[in-house]
């Protein structure tokens, strides 16, 4: 695998701005309504300074526990950073995620995060995840069940819900998926939208999204994943 330099990750990083950039003025959308999330899973912290000193705010990581380690000296130093789970909330991590993450985009048991909400005060902002591939290795809610879903969260657990995420199949085309997900968001009020990785941001835009998850086209390839761009697998897609 080619080595990744500070300079390559900064020049990757401004080119994945002016794609967004491009794909927003395409979709005729104001470029501010995206927010990037570039996504240092299984990355070192020397690895993601240099994407802090190019002006990236706000990142992305899959595992509560990678996170508690390295992110809070990061935060320290950087505490206007944002940090935002985009891997599955599993009961025993829910603590340590909410007090760790300032957005949570895998909601798909509400009592876990309600009850750790409760508890700390914390009210990360939160997204509820739809598995619009009815993919049954992958979390997330069924379409057909999501309304009914929203609204357990918002009623019977208190839960502020403030967008929906979906993560298409990787042998499918994303555009259906986005469009599936977009038309759950608009009939339940929800503005937010977390959607596009690295191969399909352009076209999550172009459907609407306020959040693109991209980790590949900024960091490079990982231990394990495709080259860059590309998906290796089903589950490789949450940061793409």
């Amino acid at each position: 695998m080619e080595t990744i330099t500070e300079t390559h990750r900064a020049e990757a990083l401004a080119q994945v701005r002016n794609e967004i950039a491009a794909a927003c003025a395409q979709a005729r959308r104001d470029a501010a309504s995206v927010t990037l999330i570039a996504v240092s899973k299984t990355f070192p912290p020397e690895a993601i300074e240099p994407v802090i000193a190019a002006g990236q705010r706000v990142f992305g990581e899959n595992r509560v526990q990678e996170a508690k380690a390295k992110w809070p000296a990061l935060r320290a130093a950087h505490p206007e950073l944002q940090l935002h789970l985009i891997g599955p909330l599993q009961s025993n991590k829910a603590k340590d995620a909410v007090a760790l993450f300032d957005a949570i985009h895998t909601i798909d048991r509400p009592s876990i995060a309600a009850k750790e909400i409760a508890k700390q005060g914390r009210r990360p902002l939160m997204f509820v995840e739809i598995n619009t591939g009815a993919e049954p290795q992958k979390a997330g809610v069924l379409p057909e069940h999501a309304d009914a879903f929203i609204e357990s969260c918002r009623k019977t657990h208190g839960l502020e819900i403030a967008g929906l995420m979906c993560i298409p199949p990787f042998e499918e085309a994303p555009a259906p998926h986005f469009a599936l997900t977009a038309k759950i968001a608009a009939r339940n009020g929800l503005k937010l939208l977390s959607m596009g990785m690295s191969a399909d941001f352009a076209t999550a835009v172009a459907f609407g999204a306020t959040h693109v998850r991209v980790g590949t086209a900024i960091f490079g390839g990982r231990t394990g994943h495709g080259p860059s761009g590309q998906k290796k697998s089903p589950d490789a897609g949450l940061g793409g």
